[in-house]
């Protein structure tokens, strides 16, 4: 086996520095109201975030990603009980409107985020399980005269079976149920894109994923129906300023702030917005702090940073094995959604979704699966 991955550890380390003196100067003026304390939620993420995540990251790299094939419906089981932990009485608990959190005494965690890498886990297993099952079917290689070449060793497919389109619905869309009772239609939609990014990787058929894609469609389009905060959402995405001090205001702080911080930014620890305008300062908004104190060519260095780990989740996808190539790819479309929708958001590009920002925002579950997931990748590195 290879050592670790230099370039792909290197990557995640500068941008997890980065995340925790962004976060450090966001998090101030509310740490100060609420605790007293300028330097709380940085302690509180170097603790529960950090050295965990770190431990993570090591145990997921060593242990061998390729066990993880063996056993899809458990590991879809243990999914549906975590994102279901939520809604028992005494156990799952509310901070706003979403009922996502598991409080087990001291112990507060966010289960839809350890479900994100144990999702990716069981959408590869499933889809690799159709191949050897011959609903999958082996992809050509062309020789560079253009004649086939044969089957080149290690291709994922190039056609789904009936049953595994069945199989995959019938995992994807509880999942995506239960994750919408929270509710947290950004996460769901992260799961459903990170899904069908998977099954076009393993060779899946366009007309599958057109059928996908009309049924989430309709999903989410019901759910907008039944909750009309949401179809205010999607105005307030396509006319931010018709209503400024209510569901609008958040977009227009954050724009705010990133217009105010000019080529160079204000200065770090210097934002305005961060003094209780901008809310979610700690989670959701950050990218807006980062561009108002660092500026424009400090927002665009960490926007490269994020498109190179997404770069070379890839690279490690395209020489892996098949279970290997799935993983990291749902890995490199889980970071690719989730970092889109965050800074998208902060910039009008799309409607605000409640997504972090990986590294980089408040929240220990995020960072400690991050990680993990990262160490998943090392793994699969190591191992081709």
């Amino acid at each position: 086996m290879k050592k670790f991955d230099a370039i792909l550890v290197g990557i995640v380390g500068v941008i997890f520095v980065f995340g925790l003196i962004a976060l450090g100067s966001a998090s101030v003026p509310l740490a100060i109201e609420r605790f007293q304390d300028p330097f709380y939620y940085l302690k509180h993420q170097l603790f529960f975030g950090v050295l965990p995540g770190i431990a993570a990251f090591f145990i997921f790299s060593r242990m061998d990603y390729r066990q993880w094939r063996r056993h899809p419906w458990t590991l879809a089981a243990i999914v549906l009980v975590l994102l279901a932990m939520v809604f028992i009485p005494g156990v799952g608990a509310s901070f706003g409107h979403a009922r996502s959190w598991v409080q087990l005494g001291p112990l507060t965690f966010q289960p839809s985020e350890f479900a994100k890498l144990l999702f990716i886990m069981t959408t590869a297993g499933l889809l690799v399980r159709a191949r050897e099952r011959g609903g999958m079917r082996r992809a050509p290689s062309r020789s560079p005269t253009g004649s086939s070449a044969g089957v080149r060793s290690g291709s994922v497919g190039d056609g789904m079976g009936r049953d595994t389109l069945i199989a995959l619905g019938a995992f994807l869309f509880p999942t995506l149920f239960l994750l919408a009772m929270e509710p947290d239609m950004g996460v769901a939609g992260i799961f459903a894109a990170t899904a069908v990014a998977m099954y076009f990787l393993a060779g899946g058929a366009m007309a599958h994923i057109a059928i996908f894609g009309v049924a989430g469609a309709a999903f989410f389009f019901v759910l907008a129906k039944i909750s009309p905060y949401r179809a205010a959402r999607f105005m307030t995405f396509l006319h931010p300023e018709l209503d400024p001090q209510g569901i609008g205001y958040h977009i227009n702080q954050a724009l705010l702030a990133i217009g105010s911080g000019g080529l160079l930014g204000v200065g770090l620890g210097h934002s305005r917005q961060k003094f209780q305008y901008l809310p979610e300062v700690i989670g959701d908004s950050i990218f807006a702090v980062i561009a108002e104190e660092l500026g424009f060519l400090v927002a665009a260095g960490l926007v490269v940073l994020f498109l190179a780990l997404i770069a070379r989740a890839i690279k490690i996808a395209l020489d892996a094995d098949d279970f290997g190539r799935l993983v990291a790819g749902g890995i490199a479309a889980w970071f690719g959604v989730q970092i889109f929708a965050n800074i998208g958001s902060m910039i009008g590009l799309v409607p605000l979704t409640g997504i972090t920002l990986p590294f980089v925002s408040y929240g220990g579950s995020s960072l400690v699966v991050s990680l993990a997931a990262v160490g998943v990748l090392t793994n699969i590195s190591r191992n081709t």
